[in-house]
């Protein structure tokens, strides 16, 4: 499937090298993991592909929470990548954007996991200033969420288009009653399975609004490129196939909403309170088990 570069942190087509170190670092085999790679590189230079493979040994650390190793090969990576970056731009191709992008997110995670919070939170404001005007923004925005929004304000969003007939103006629009927003994607099959876990929960919390933003990607099914007034009547088709329960809902369609909330990774699920504060920032898959006591405490 093709995927929206800069959106999504996943490469396309995985290298060989990438894919056989990810398999090191699934197990946790760190000194295999750099093995691999120096034999890969011999004694050559970085190529984006090998930056991107030397970015997993940190996102490796970081899954196994040995912080200290996490936080020491993040920097190892970015030193790397800041030295590719003196003879091409970020988003000249899509390795070098992608083991930036890790390396950013394993120290901002490094340093909140040792004890220090405001230092990681500061790191990561200062790299989204940074790379705001590149593909990274999302994800760097994505994981300064994860840090700092849940109790603040929800961000504003954009409301210029809608998939639907039913409208808003802002999230001030639901003060006073809790709202939950599915971030989604035409594309997205973790998506598909959500949207019955939240028709579900809908009935059982009547008080809550739901408001699902999503976004265009460039294609439509099969991955055939599509400009936007093709695109968007595909997505709407999808959304009254597959979710027709959010007819009754704003469907926000804005690309800057995505960066805005950073979901480098779809569904993404953001629960307000009444007041319109942040409960809940979750990127992935939420089952009804894990939603229902929240929203019991929220949404009653």
């Amino acid at each position: 499937m093709k995927l929206v570069f800069g959106l999504f942190a996943v490469a396309a087509v995985a290298q060989p090298i990438v894919v056989e170190v990810r398999k090191f670092t699934s197990a946790a085999d760190l000194d295999g993991a750099r093995k691999r790679i120096e034999a890969e590189r011999k004694g050559g230079a970085w190529t984006p592909d090998l930056l991107l493979a030397h970015s997993w040994m940190g996102r490796g650390a970081q899954a196994a929470k040995k912080w200290p190793e996490a936080e020491k090969l993040s920097i190892e990576t970015r030193e790397l990548c800041m030295e590719a970056l003196k003879s091409r731009k970020l988003d000249d191709e899509k390795s070098l954007p992608l083991a930036l992008g890790a390396s950013i997110e394993v120290m901002g995670h490094a340093l909140a996991n040792t004890g220090r919070l405001g230092e990681g939170i500061s790191f990561l404001q200062t790299e989204l200033k940074r790379w705001y005007a590149t593909s990274i923004r999302t994800r760097i925005q994505k994981n300064l969420h994860l840090l700092s929004l849940e109790g603040k304000p929800a961000p504003k969003m954009e409301t210029k288009l809608f998939l639907t007939g039913v409208k808003m103006t802002s999230l001030n629009d639901f003060k006073g009653r809790p709202a939950l927003l599915f971030m989604w994607a035409h594309w997205c099959s973790d998506c598909k399975a959500q949207g019955p876990v939240l028709e579900a929960l809908r009935k059982e919390f009547p008080k809550l609004a739901i408001v699902a933003p999503t976004q265009r990607f460039g294609y439509v099914a099969g991955g055939v490129d599509a400009p936007p007034d093709k695109e968007t009547p595909y997505i709407a088709q999808v959304q009254k196939e597959r979710f027709p329960w959010m007819s009754e809902y704003p469907i926000p369609v804005s690309e800057e909403n995505y960066r805005l909330y950073g979901v480098s990774s779809t569904p993404t699920l953001v629960l307000l309170d009444a007041k319109g504060i942040v409960r809940i920032y979750h990127p992935g898959q939420m089952t009804a088990e894990q939603l229902r006591p929240i929203l019991s405490k929220w949404a009653r």
